[in-house]
């Protein structure tokens, strides 16, 4: 029987990817798509898969698209709602949350509702209302895949171990393009610099987050959420060639890591096909020509996004949405060349020690908290970075 899936950010990074793997299993159907504002790729999507539903964020280019395809029979949406949707949709199994970004957190709090599982890449979801999602996914019973190549190497770690307690877990980083760098070097970095990420390929955010080390601050809160452990037993431990995932430590001593090729398709794969392991043509890891596998500590005093991140989960309350709601503004302020790499962590800092915390929150405290944030970025003078 196959599975019907819907794509939230099918024009990015994970999302191009989650259809090359749709490609190769040949057992799903995609029902739903969604771009922010790529239609030229969302109709190459369209030619091929035949959704019944798609969703441009963008409301000019949704009446643009819905022009080009009005001799078709599918549903064009738009904004927020559109998203929520398609990620309601009757004829949805799973839902692949790929968006970047907190304007993934209520489609996919809607589609728990929905009682959809959910196939999730999108880290802003958990590191907001890790609590609250998650509360969610038990009341209503359903599955919550990680995408994450960390945390799809824990998940599968985890696999027939479900009596066997967690000692630790242990996240792999690997370092970024500036891992070796001098705080004066860092001073100097242009957005060109940050953007060479040396093993994997991703979407620019999430590429500046790995050369900050806030992707693995991001991480770690994901992790405390998705696998119910206490911020003690989560390690970051940087491997410059990105081969072991991450890796699970039990208490009896035992480490158990997954590894292979640095390949987003795999993980994605095993989300959207779990608990089955499907041949694919992708590259296999050669052990022979990999066999170096290095470890370090993360240089955590210099870069600092990761200790904010730590610092932000053990206030707790709704400190993690303002982290990432300042990290996803500050970084598209560096990308825009407006400040520099190092103001990146300074300017999150500033909004965090301004930030009145609310601990018993509700998705409203959350997403007025991450208003609250990205106002207070934008208006921080450039003079001030």
């Amino acid at each position: 029987m196959k599975k019907n899936i819907s794509i939230l950010g099918s024009t990015g990074s994970i999302g191009t990817q989650t259809l090359d793997v749709v490609r190769n299993l040949k057992n799903i159907n995609v029902k739903c798509l969604s771009t922010n504002k790529n239609i030229d790729l969302l109709l190459q999507q369209i030619e091929e898969f035949s959704p019944e539903v798609v969703c441009v964020m963008d409301d000019k280019l949704s009446k643009e698209l819905k022009q080009k395809i009005k001799n078709k029979d599918i549903e064009v949406k738009t904004g927020l709602e559109g998203l929520i949707y398609i990620s309601t949709y009757k004829n949805v199994d799973l839902v692949v949350n790929s968006v970047v970004g907190n304007i993934g957190l209520i489609p996919t709090i809607e589609a728990i509702k929905y009682k959809k599982d959910i196939a999730i890449a999108n880290k802003e979801t958990l590191v907001s209302t890790g609590e609250l999602v998650m509360d969610l996914v038990k009341k209503n019973n359903i599955n919550l895949y990680p995408i994450d190549s960390e945390h799809s190497a824990i998940f599968q770690c985890t696999q027939g171990n479900a009596e066997n307690k967690i000692e630790k877990i242990i996240l792999t980083a690997s370092g970024g393009p500036f891992r070796t760098k001098t705080n004066e070097e860092l001073e100097k970095v242009t957005v060109e610099d940050a953007l060479k990420h040396p093993n994997w390929s991703m979407g620019k955010k999430i590429t500046i987050d790995s050369a900050t080390l806030m992707n693995k601050g991001l991480e770690i809160i994901e992790a405390k959420w998705l696998f119910n452990l206490e911020l003690s037993q989560i390690d970051v431990i940087v491997h410059p060639q990105s081969i072991i995932h991450s890796m699970v430590q039990f208490e009896d001593s035992s480490i158990i890591a997954q590894l292979g090729c640095p390949d987003m398709r795999i993980p994605i794969q095993y989300a959207l096909n779990y608990p089955n392991r499907t041949k694919n043509d992708y590259p296999r890891l050669d052990l022979f020509l990999n066999n170096k596998l290095e470890f370090e500590k993360p240089r955590i005093e210099d870069f600092e996004c990761l200790k904010l991140a730590i610092e932000a989960i053990k206030i707790g309350g709704t400190m993690p949405a303002v982290l990432n709601a300042a990290n996803e503004v500050t970084v598209e302020r560096f990308l825009n060349k407006e400040i520099k790499f190092l103001s990146i962590p300074k300017l999150i800092k500033k909004a965090m020690l301004n930030h009145n915390v609310k601990f018993n929150y509700t998705l409203g405290d959350v997403l007025e908290a991450d208003n609250w944030a990205r106002n207070f970025i934008r208006e921080v003078s450039i003079f001030e970075c």
